[in-house]
């Protein structure tokens, strides 16, 4: 789980951002070096932290964030990508030994597992969105109302929202 002092939220970079193009900005009107410089480091530093909010780590169907969520991917992400693979494999040995009949099942079903694979992507990303945000919100309502316990877990959920969403992310871009 991620404390406060985790800066690996991709709204956070782009602020830091720029803030730092802001002060580079400044640096440049009043020809001060150092805040030229200190721009750019912020600049850099946020480059760092944008990168960091997008590491996952995939083992299996689980998925872990640099926050430390964890997610299990939907299932039908699992079952699709195997009858991708078996749908090959059909089409491949029909293929070979000329049963035509084969060569199509494997290629239904391998267009079935396509569109089952992205129906769980779609799943995880929905999913982890929402509790991304319901973690984010009940986690600053707490945090306004001092319940400690209550922004833990909120903090929680949004960690395991953000390790959904972006293992799902990463697969998609995998394809790609």
């Amino acid at each position: 789980m991620s404390s406060g002092q985790d800066n690996t939220s991709t709204l956070q970079s782009y602020v830091d951002k720029a803030s730092g193009y802001a002060q580079s900005a400044l640096g440049a009107v009043t020809g001060s070096n150092a805040d030229k410089n200190a721009g750019q480091d912020k600049k850099d530093k946020a480059e760092l932290e944008n990168d960091l909010s997008h590491t996952t780590a995939k083992a299996g169907p689980y998925t872990v964030s640099a926050s430390g969520g964890v997610a299990k991917d939907d299932p039908n992400r699992a079952a699709g990508s195997w009858n991708q693979t078996i749908g090959s494999g059909k089409e491949m040995v029909g293929n070979f030994v000329g049963a035509e009949g084969l060569r199509k099942e494997g290629i239904e079903q391998n267009r079935q597992g396509k569109g089952q694979e992205a129906q769980g992507q779609l799943s995880d990303l929905g999913s982890g969105f929402v509790d991304r945000a319901q973690g984010a919100i009940g986690g600053a309502a707490a945090g306004f109302t001092g319940n400690k316990a209550e922004e833990e877990k909120r903090q929680a959920q949004h960690d395991a929202g953000k390790a959904q969403q972006r293992g799902a992310e990463a697969d998609i871009q995998k394809q790609a």
